[in-house]
């Protein structure tokens, strides 16, 4: 996917904050009785071949979602994330699914099949706007193998910064911010985004940091030691056994 964020007017100023030092695994963390029955419901019958690859339970629980949350699930595909939120966050909770302005073209197939579901407790649509907003304070927001796309067609740290300040704005104090993409190796900083659809861990980490976030730790769940790197992650020799890294993040 190209940039959809390029065009977009920055300026904000953001401020910074010590990396925190935790790490936390989600191998560890068992799935609540929210996630456990969002991802058994027989209406996911077709998604569910998914998600052990995913380790949809594990970064769930990690994530710490729950019955009452809002989450917003940004750039959300097909709403294999959405749907499951929808089962999770209950009847009290709300889930966004969002498509910036911008990226109303990934959005013709997907809205339309996402709305018909009549989904509870789901708001999908596409934002008038081309940087996340949200009608009430979020508990959680969500991005999928998206970040990488944000820097793209010269749109760079700026776009970035400008990202991740909404993301901030959104969050309620003690908000959570989870980052999931396709891990390039290290130094490599943002030098693939493009042509890998890769990005270095540590620049996420150290960008979404400078928005004010504090680093709550990383799941290794999706980690392949076997993946080198090398390769753009739609090749067929390593497309859906990327490593992958899952970041936690805090707003203060």
């Amino acid at each position: 996917m190209k940039s959809i964020w390029m065009g977009t007017a920055i300026a904000i100023a953001v401020g910074s904050m010590t990396v925190g030092t935790a790490v936390g695994t989600a191998d560890a963390q068992k799935a609540s009785p929210a996630i456990s029955k969002a991802l058994a419901d027989p209406a996911r019958v077709d998604q569910q071949g998914d998600d052990v690859r995913r380790k949809a339970a594990e970064v769930l629980a990690f994530s710490g979602v729950k019955p009452g949350n809002v989450v917003v699930d940004y750039l959300p595909g097909a709403g294999y994330w959405t749907r499951i939120f929808s089962g999770v966050v209950g009847p009290k909770g709300r889930v966004y699914a969002v498509w910036p302005a911008a990226g109303a073209k990934y959005a013709e197939k997907s809205l339309p099949a996402l709305q018909a579901r009549g989904l509870a407790k789901v708001t999908a649509e596409v934002q008038a706007t081309n940087l996340p907003t949200s009608p009430v304070p979020v508990d959680l927001f969500w991005t999928a193998q998206n970040y990488h796309d944000i820097p793209n067609n010269g749109a760079g740290e700026p776009a970035l910064r400008a990202f991740d300040g909404a993301v901030f704005r959104m969050l309620k104090r003690g908000g959570i911010y989870i980052v999931i993409d396709h891990a390039d190796a290290a130094g490599t900083g943002m030098s693939g985004t493009e042509t890998r659809h890769r990005i270095d861990p540590a620049a996420v980490k150290a960008q979404v940091v400078a928005a004010g976030f504090k680093f709550v730790g990383e799941s290794t769940v999706l980690r392949n030691p076997a993946d080198d790197h090398g390769k753009a992650v739609f090749d067929p020799a390593i497309r859906g056994k990327t490593d992958q890294f899952v970041y936690k993040f805090r707003k203060p």
